[in-house]
């Protein structure tokens, strides 16, 4: 066996996307999308996300269309959002399939089901939001989920997880 300073699957310098390793340097919050629909669960995780202030607010993200989530989501037209602490980062990667989670995601922490979709009990904060009619447009590769966010709960003031440069943070 050969251990490598360097990332074996990653793009020499010359063929990495300008726009991918700008987006690597700004700081992202890490969550966890999820939904459920007709005793269906999916997550997923996403760090591609922004909420709006207004009257809606609204929630607006990037989704992997392959990913389970995306089926369950856009039959329930709800999702909840779990925004995860330091002590989630295992969490974090089972959800975006990078880690295993022998038995399920959803055997991975405790979570409480609401009306949006299940939640993760401790979460420092979570989102649940409606989507509206029809069917999502791309942006980029992902489709583009704008819902509107119909409850907000701050559960502790623990420091959020975030992503940068390929790392959490």
């Amino acid at each position: 066996m050969t251990i490598h300073s360097e990332h074996p699957f990653l793009p020499p310098d010359g063929e990495r996307s300008p726009l991918r390793r700008l987006r690597g340097r700004l700081s992202a919050t890490v969550s966890v999308w999820t939904s459920a629909h007709q005793g269906r669960r999916a997550g997923w995780t996403v760090s591609s996300f922004l909420l709006a202030d207004g009257d809606p607010p609204q929630l607006v993200g990037l989704l992997d269309e392959d990913s389970d989530l995306a089926d369950v989501l856009l039959d329930s037209r709800t999702v909840a959002v779990s925004v995860l602490g330091a002590q989630h980062r295992g969490l974090a990667d089972a959800f975006a399939g990078l880690a295993p989670a022998p038995g399920g995601v959803f055997t991975l922490g405790s979570w409480a089901e609401t009306a949006w979709g299940p939640v993760l009990d401790d979460a420092p904060a979570w989102i649940g939001a409606r989507l509206g009619e029809g069917s999502p447009p791309y942006a980029g590769w992902g489709l583009l989920i704008q819902a509107t966010i119909e409850r907000v709960e701050l559960t502790s003031d623990a420091e959020t997880l975030t992503h940068l440069r390929g790392r959490y943070r």
